[in-house]
């Protein structure tokens, strides 16, 4: 039997899936943008293909006693719109011939950190929307719509790439994200209220603390593969 779980989870659930979507859409642009646009070397082009990533999981640990502590529709909003401004200047720069190696690096970093905070915005947010005993329906959809996006994304995005070109690519994946900001306004309703007390400040010190804490942990380490 299917579960209703709601019109408000509806919205979310199409927002999330149009940026998870989005993100793979766009995954392989950026290197060819730096080889047939910049002729970038190996090394820039493996270090863009990464350094996304390995900025958002560093910076992960301070930014989740931040979010938790806003309220999370205006989070997801502003991270799809940061995402979609940071997509939408390569274009812009490529038309205007001023696009760069580091703009491209710039890019890549905002766009990883900021799809790490409305991921974890929009798993706070679900808990919101659905009833407990509809969780686990819900987070199947989640979590079902995550896997097919990662499997299917990069072949769609390859497709669109040979057809229209990695340039014309990277600007429908930041349309893409202004219609997941779309779809979040479009949910009725409260929104998680943030615990009361005094707000969190992030500190450098968060971040050595956290990873001090995997870095005790056998399990954690090995997950990490830190030695």
């Amino acid at each position: 039997m299917r579960v209703d779980l709601g019109r408000s989870f509806g919205w979310l659930w199409t927002a999330y899936a149009i940026s998870t979507y989005g993100t793979w859409l766009a995954f392989r642009a950026f290197a060819l943008i730096a080889v047939q646009v910049l002729h970038s070397s190996a090394f820039a082009v493996a270090l863009l293909g990464s350094a996304g990533l390995a900025v958002a999981a560093i910076v992960a640990f301070p930014l989740g006693p931040w979010v938790e502590r806003r309220a999370k529709r205006p989070v997801m909003i502003a991270t799809d719109l940061a995402r979609f401004f940071a997509m939408a200047s390569i274009p812009i720069a490529y038309f205007f011939d001023i696009l760069t190696y580091g703009q491209l690096l710039v890019v890549s970093v905002v766009s990883g950190t900021t799809g790490i905070v409305f991921s974890a915005a929009s798993g706070a947010y679900l808990k919101h929307v659905v009833r407990s005993d509809h969780l686990l329906v819900a987070n199947g959809r989640f979590e079902g719509t995550s896997w097919v996006a990662t499997a299917a994304g990069p072949p769609l995005g390859g497709a669109l790439i040979g057809l229209l070109g990695p340039v014309v690519t990277v600007a429908a994946d930041a349309f893409s994200f202004l219609l997941s900001a779309l779809g979040v306004l479009r949910i009725r309703g409260d929104d998680v209220e943030a615990p009361g007390g005094a707000p969190t400040r992030v500190r450098a010190t968060d971040l050595l603390n956290g990873w001090r804490h995997i870095h005790a942990d056998r399990v954690l380490r090995r997950l990490f593969s830190i030695p």
